[in-house]
């Protein structure tokens, strides 16, 4: 009896100890199942940040791309703004072009017989007033005449060199010349010394002193002077030619209204 209760008790131990030993190969299966649940969720979690990382960075990127864009198309709006007002002032500066264009060929149109009107009355003028340096006042003449038919001269210049030619005509009433010249007195030629006092009068004098005179506008012709004049002439001829001081001098002068 005690023998057969014996084995049980060792059966019933050796039972506990397989039950015991089971139950701890249990447990740490368990375990272990838990720690690669763990393991796999924590690699997956760093797997997840990573992906979020990346496309925080990415945002930023773009974020800073788009900030860049839009700096440029702010830049871009006011650039074309002014470009929009520049081209409006080229455009109202090209119809003023436009109209000047047209007033210059009305104008060119007008000018030409104004010229021709203007060296028409100078050679009248000349051949009315007092006959003082003849020869170079009509190859002046004769000169604008040969340039107003002239095509490769243009309009400005012929004009130009008309009003030129005026100046130079109100100036002879403001200066005092002295010139040798060749007149014709009494149906002789003669050598004359001339003496320009602007428009005043215009005088002559042989170079001898013998011969003095003047020229009378109202005849068109060279009238002698008496004596009277004789050194009045002589000394307008030397302070012409800045051989004497200027002084009074006695000149021949017609009266207003003679």
């Amino acid at each position: 009896m005690k023998k057969h209760q014996k084995t049980l008790i060792r059966v019933t131990l050796g039972l506990f100890v397989l039950s015991f030993i089971g139950g701890g190969q249990l447990n740490a299966a368990s375990l272990d199942d838990v720690l690669g649940v763990r393991s796999s969720t924590t690699v997956d979690g760093a797997k997840s940040q990573a992906k979020i990382d990346g496309v925080t960075e990415q945002t930023r990127d773009l974020l800073q791309q788009y900030k860049t864009v839009m700096k440029v198309v702010d830049g871009l709006r006011v650039y074309n703004a002014q470009q929009r007002r520049l081209i409006k002032n080229q455009e109202d500066e090209l119809g003023e072009l436009a109209k000047s264009i047209t007033n210059v060929t009305v104008i060119q149109r007008s000018i030409g017989p104004l010229i021709e009107r203007m060296i028409e009355n100078l050679d009248t003028f000349i051949s009315l007033d007092i006959p003082f340096l003849l020869s170079e006042r009509e190859e002046r003449l004769a000169f604008l005449k040969d340039t107003l038919d002239r095509a490769d001269v243009s309009v400005a210049e012929k004009f130009s060199q008309v009003l030129q030619a005026y100046q130079v005509e109100n100036t002879y009433g403001t200066t005092i010349e002295a010139y040798a010249d060749t007149i014709e007195l009494d149906g002789v030629k003669r050598q004359v010394d001339m003496l320009k006092w602007g428009r005043v009068a215009l005088v002559f004098q042989t170079p001898d002193g013998e011969v003095t005179g003047v020229w009378d506008n109202n005849s068109r012709e060279w009238v002698t002077l008496d004596d009277s004049y004789r050194r009045g002439v002589r000394d307008g001829l030397r302070i012409a030619r800045k051989t004497q001081t200027a002084d009074l001098v006695l000149l021949p002068v017609r009266a207003p209204g003679e």
